[in-house]
């Protein structure tokens, strides 16, 4: 799963929940481009007796994918228009246009600003998640620089607003 993550050749992810008496309740459709390796879960691999022994699967975290990434075709067996999930999908599309590794790292910050629920924030709210930040990613040893740097990004793509040094509104 992470080698398709890395090369997109993920598919999207359509999950679906239905009713006792087989009636369609919920379909969230999750674009490729919104599961990211911290959405990723390794399962331990099989067991000896196991046909495929050895095998790794993974668990998708629906969890840690942004609520950007979640259309919901279908609500409480309600159809949502296929307008209205056009015009959701169109404004997240131009995160597939960004390089694979800083989508991840765009998305994580993304995540972070939706867990914060307010529609005004400040940097230093997104820096109180920096080590949940650095533990996801590693290699990488600046991360507030990095954080600031993926803010601009959700700023340029629309998703957020600067508002003033170091504050910034959900668009």
């Amino acid at each position: 799963m992470i080698a398709a993550i890395r090369s997109e050749s993920i598919p999207n992810l359509f999950v679906l929940q239905y009713s006792p008496s087989w009636l369609v309740q919920n379909i969230l459709l999750v674009p490729y481009f919104f599961v990211t390796e911290s959405a990723i879960e390794k399962r331990k691999p099989l067991g000896q007796s196991a046909r495929r022994k050895g095998w790794v699967g993974c668990n998708i975290l629906l969890r840690e994918i942004p609520l950007d990434g979640k259309l919901r075709m279908v609500s409480n067996g309600i159809v949502t228009d296929a307008g209205e999930i056009r015009r959701q999908f169109h404004r997240i599309k131009p995160l597939a246009d960004l390089n694979v590794q800083l989508r991840g790292w765009t998305l994580d910050v993304l995540k972070v600003i939706r867990r914060l629920n307010k529609s005004d924030f400040a940097l230093s709210d997104v820096y109180r998640y920096e080590a949940e930040l650095a533990a996801m990613h590693p290699s990488n040893r600046n991360v507030r620089p990095k954080i600031r740097q993926r803010l601009q990004v959700l700023r340029d793509l629309g998703f957020i607003h600067f508002t003033d040094r170091g504050h910034y509104s959900l668009s």
